[in-house]
């Protein structure tokens, strides 16, 4: 088991005072068999009403609300969380799902159709000449191995750089760019997975590791592909690694777009002179467990 302490702050600060309409918070890890939070704080200035829920993805989100107008808004996330997946190649795929192409069981595929709908439909054909190169119609091979090359395939073809717009690019800009983000990355991947038919969806969370254990860091974003009778796998195309226990998830979706950290929208009684400054500072570091 691996104790990590995580520490988000995601701070604007403004030319004049604003008025904060209602936000939408995904900072709290997702628990399960493999993760337990131990500790939780949000701290919101200026103070604020938070109510949590879980959506249709059963994401824990916090609705936070605001009666004052201020220059600045400081958002800190700190969380202890208990990680205990050690071994994220030990799992056993279906025999019918061993070799690809397959097809899904009539039960699961209707809870599974909405992962496999593509996002970028017009994207297809530069998917499709893309994918050549590692499978062809009619092949039948390995699914694990073709899910490996592929995953392996995007850091090793494409440049990595930390993007500061909103939003993701689509597959075929970053075929045709040769570079993108974690973010990028993860939407090409599941963008060709869905080609192939399989089911995916977006993961937002953190990574543990030295670029995060100094603090400056950022969010991080992958995928996982639904295999039959191993459930839910996740594949990281940044680092081409399958994901384990340096990866922490928060919010999983079917579109890579829907699940930002932090969202909402603020208004003023005059246009602001110019625009707010964004401080984003993520920290995972490992820590004693507790005595």
């Amino acid at each position: 088991m691996r104790r990590l302490k995580i520490t988000h702050l995601t701070q604007y600060d403004y030319p004049q005072k604003v008025q904060f309409l209602p936000h939408q918070l995904l900072l709290r890890p997702r628990e399960g068999h493999d993760v337990r939070i131990e500790q939780s704080r949000l701290d919101i200035s200026p103070d604020a009403v938070v109510k949590w829920h879980r959506d249709s993805y059963d994401n824990s989100v916090a609705d936070v609300s605001w009666k004052k107008a201020s220059k600045q808004l400081r958002i800190v996330s700190e969380v202890v969380i208990q990680h205990y997946e050690e071994a994220p190649l030990d799992f056993v795929v279906s025999p019918a799902a061993v070799q690809f192409p397959f097809t899904y069981d009539p039960a699961e595929r209707v809870a599974l159709l909405p992962y496999t709908l593509s996002v970028y439909p017009d994207d297809v054909p530069t998917l499709r000449e893309w994918l050549q190169a590692f499978w062809q119609d009619g092949q039948r091979v390995e699914t694990y191995a073709l899910l490996d090359q592929l995953n392996r395939a995007i850091p090793k073809q494409f440049e990595y750089n930390v993007r500061e717009e909103i939003g993701v690019q689509s597959p075929a800009e970053t075929i045709t760019k040769g570079r993108g983000s974690c973010r990028d990355f993860a939407t090409l991947f599941i963008e060709v997975c869905r080609y192939l038919g399989l089911a995916v969806r977006f993961i937002s969370g953190y990574s543990y590791g030295p670029a995060t254990a100094g603090g400056g860091a950022s969010t991080h974003a992958w995928s996982e592909i639904y295999l039959p009778a191993a459930g839910w796998i996740g594949f990281d195309s940044t680092s081409g690694e399958v994901t384990g226990a340096n990866h922490i998830p928060v919010a999983v979706h079917r579109h890579p777009e829907a699940v930002p950290p932090v969202s909402g929208r603020f208004y003023t009684e005059k246009p602001l002179e110019k625009a707010a400054v964004l401080t984003v500072d993520v920290q995972v570091v490992a820590v004693e467990a507790a005595s």
